[in-house]
Formats: C-alpha cells, sequence, structure tokens
C-alpha cells in the first residue's frame, strides 16, 4: 500500500495566525474517514512517536491528520522546536478550539473525506479540548481521549495564584529543553470568561457520539482516576486502561526506534479496531 505524506502544510486562522499540518493516508479512490490529532500541553506534532502512529493509522485505511496549535511555542518556519514563548504565553483554550475548528472545516470539505466518519483523537490536553469541541461540533461521530485530562481548570491556586494575578505572568521550566516557558495571566481571564463552554465535567456527559477512553495506570503526569472520571461521566464510553503505561505510552522524545513501542503500538491497535467496529455498526 502506498503511502501519501504531506508535512507542514500552512493553514491560516483569521483569529489566531498561521500554523503547520501534516496528512497521510493511502493512495485510495474511497472516500476515507478523517482521524484527526490533538496534541497537548507543551506537544508539537512531530514530538517523538506521532509520525509513527500517522503512518499506523494511514496504512490501516485513515486520512490521518496531526498539525500544531497555532500558539504551542512552534513557528510555521521552525516546527520543531518551541523559538516563540511569546505566543505560547499567550496561547489560551479558545484560540486552541478554534486552531481545531479551522481544521475540521478545511478537511471536512477535502474530496477524498467520508463526511459521515470524522474521528477527533486528543492526547492530554488536547484530550480535553476534544472533548469540548466534540460536543460542539456534530459533525464529529467518534472521540478517543489518550492520557486525558478530566477538566481546564489545571491552574495555579492560592498563593501561587496570587501572585500569577499580580505579577501577571509565571513561568515554568521544561524537563526537556530547560527553556522557562510563560504563561500570561489572560489565560486564566480567558477560561473564566468562557467558564460554562470550557467545563470539560458537563461536556463529557453530554457527549452523543462514541467515545474511547484510553489511560495509562502508570501515567506520572494525568492520574488513570481521570479516565476513570471520564467514563462515569458518560457510561456509555469504553474505558481501555494499559497497564504500567506512562503519559505517552512509551514515547519519548527523540524516538529513533523504527517502530513503536510496544504499549503505544497496542493503543493504536484498539484505536483503528473501535473506530472501524464502530462504522461497520452504523
Amino acid at each position: 500500500m502506498n503511502i501519501i505524506v504531506n508535512k507542514n502544510i500552512i493553514l491560516s486562522n483569521p483569529d489566531t495566525k498561521q500554523f503547520l499540518v501534516d496528512e497521510f493516508y493511502p493512495e485510495s479512490q474511497e472516500k476515507l474517514p478523517l482521524v484527526v490529532f490533538v496534541h497537548g500541553y507543551k506537544g508539537h506534532k512531530d514530538w517523538g512517536t506521532w509520525d509513527l502512529m500517522a503512518e499506523k493509522f494511514a496504512k490501516s485505511g485513515f486520512f490521518f491528520v496531526k498539525f500544531n496549535m497555532s500558539h504551542n511555542g512552534t513557528t510555521v518556519e521552525n516546527p520543531l522546536e518551541f523559538v516563540d514563548l511569546e505566543a505560547f504565553g499567550q496561547n489560551n483554550y479558545t484560540k486552541e478550539l478554534s486552531d481545531l475548528g479551522i481544521i475540521l472545516d478545511h478537511y471536512y470539505d477535502n474530496l477524498k473525506i467520508d463526511q459521515n466518519n470524522i474521528i477527533l483523537i486528543g492526547h492530554s490536553r488536547g484530550g480535553g479540548i476534544s472533548i469540548i469541541k466534540t460536543v460542539e461540533d456534530e459533525r464529529i461521530n467518534t472521540l478517543i481521549t489518550l492520557a486525558s485530562i478530566d477538566t481546564l481548570d489545571r491552574f495555579p491556586k492560592n498563593d501561587a495564584f496570587e501572585n500569577w494575578k499580580n505579577k501577571g505572568f509565571y513561568t515554568i521550566v521544561n524537563a526537556r529543553t530547560k527553556q522557562e516557558m510563560p504563561h500570561y495571566y489572560q489565560f486564566y481571564e480567558d477560561y473564566e470568561k468562557n467558564i460554562h463552554r470550557f467545563d470539560v465535567e458537563r461536556a463529557m456527559e453530554m457527549i452523543k457520539a462514541n467515545v474511547l477512553i484510553i489511560h495509562g495506570t502508570k501515567d506520572d503526569a494525568v492520574s488513570d482516576k481521570s479516565a476513570e472520571h471520564l467514563h462515569l461521566l458518560n457510561p456509555n464510553s469504553e474505558l481501555f486502561l494499559v497497564e504500567n503505561a506512562n503519559h505517552t505510552f512509551g514515547g519519548k522524545e527523540p524516538w529513533e526506534a523504527s517502530t513503536l513501542p510496544n504499549e503505544l503500538n497496542l493503543v493504536v491497535e484498539k484505536c483503528i479496531d473501535f473506530i472501524i467496529k464502530k462504522i461497520n455498526n452504523n
């Protein structure tokens, strides 16, 4: 099977700015289910194992799209590094949902896409964003969360919050790059202004789409209790816990192997099986 790979396509969002998109899909005369992957906090589309994941989906007959959020700290010129820390500091949930909306609008009318099968896969914070978008956009009929958060209220508390408010920003050190990455107070102001829209718990309860929740039992960034909570909120969902898997299911940056780590390979196979079963049952 011949896989088409188009990397670093530029899309423009008039409400944010330009950002980059990757496409992976098989040569086919048939319309293909669209899978959109949403990266998480301090994430980007080229991180670690995501290319290998994209290839595996494409080989299984999907049109797989991954993209950089416009304000994730990378740039159109440099998609691999966090070179725009000002943009990172100005990021917020409204911008991320807007970027995801641009992606969905762009690909929904693509002649290669089966409009009846639109799937979101969100990792970590991208899971929370994907939950909200699934409620807001009825074109999405399947949602898969990977190591997802169960609330977008992940801000500093107590004295740390007051210091943030008074100072206007705080920084967090990126463990991998050692960069001090800023978070401006506008992030919280945007959340507070849209607090009902950004209610992940309420959104999860309202979702009518097919839902698969995947989480590792040794996730040190987001507890697997979050997955169990999401499942309780939407009992029609399917919960799949991966024993001893961490937050990235064995992946890391950089990833120099030519194959997926065992845990992530299991996860991708579970995702593919879930989607195909739902498509066949429709």
